[in-house]
């Protein structure tokens, strides 16, 4: 296992590069730039033409998710969202136009680079119920019970304690508040080389959890009504410049994990109810 220290300071450097680029006058950084991850295969046409239209230019490219959670959770009019790993903003400006001038945004990111193109993209965008916090997921700086609604965008999946960070998201839920995350998740079991390279781990890959890892870790955080929906299914051609990147042969590894990484929107709610141990009371008897 990865160091967390160590995680935290090449994500953060690698996100710093990448905002950088954005923020730069001149053509969009692509596949390979300098300082950006090689992702192309997972984060390109990931929103739509009407979603393009309505935030910032610099919002679309610094997007290095692998999904687009705002499309497919439904955000209402007075909701409280949270982005976690907001980078450039795009999905906390899409969600800010959803909930409405009554309710509010946040996005949580550690990179100072990525705050700064992010508030930059707030000002382009004219949004007023947005804020972006500077902090980590697994230490989120809200209160318990203030958030209606937890999305993020192929970020959780770079921690290295996503225990810590599903219960700080359920912690900061109100009761009945949703997880609508897209994430990067494995079917099956992939080589040990995957999973100790630095720089996979932080293309997105590396750190992806097994996909009932993944439903095993939410509902030990407390969470129910847990879905998984694969959204795109990565062949191992899809992978190659990550696994260029770390010096695997591509073409020998390729059979152990054709098919095996998805993308996919994670839905979970947290209990409207309290819950009391060793089960939970039933909402009627909660009341009494």
């Amino acid at each position: 296992m990865l160091a967390t220290s160590s995680l935290k300071d090449e994500v953060r450097n690698k996100y710093a590069s990448a905002a950088r680029a954005v923020a730069q006058a001149g053509s969009e950084p692509g596949c390979c730039s300098p300082g950006v991850r090689c992702c192309d295969a997972i984060t390109t046409d990931l929103y739509g033409d009407s979603d393009k239209r309505v935030v910032p230019e610099k919002a679309l490219r610094a997007s290095l998710g692998c999904g687009n959670p705002t499309a497919l959770i439904d955000l209402r009019p007075g909701e409280t969202v949270l982005d976690l790993g907001s980078g450039g903003g795009i999905d906390v400006l899409l969600s800010a136009r959803r909930v409405g001038a009554t309710g509010k945004a946040y996005g949580l990111d550690m990179t100072d680079e990525m705050l700064a193109l992010a508030r930059e993209n707030q000002r382009q965008a004219g949004a007023t119920n947005v804020e972006f916090l500077k902090g980590e997921m697994e230490d989120i700086p809200l209160p318990d019970n203030s958030i209606d609604v937890v999305i993020s965008n192929c970020v959780i999946n770079l921690s290295a304690d996503k225990d810590r960070v599903l219960r700080e998201t359920f912690r900061v839920l109100k009761p009945g508040g949703r997880f609508a995350v897209s994430d990067v998740v494995v079917r099956g079991s992939v080589p040990d080389a995957l999973r100790q390279s630095m720089q996979l781990w932080v293309g997105c890959m590396a750190g992806a959890l097994e996909e009932q890892d993944y439903r095993n870790k939410l509902a030990a955080a407390g969470f129910g009504e847990i879905d998984i929906e694969p959204t795109r299914i990565y062949r191992a051609e899809d992978a190659r410049p990550f696994m260029r990147e770390a010096g695997i042969d591509v073409d020998a590894i390729a059979p152990e994990v054709e098919g095996k990484f998805v993308s996919a929107f994670i839905r979970a709610t947290k209990p409207a109810f309290e819950c009391c141990q060793p089960g939970c009371c039933a909402p009627a008897a909660a009341a009494l």
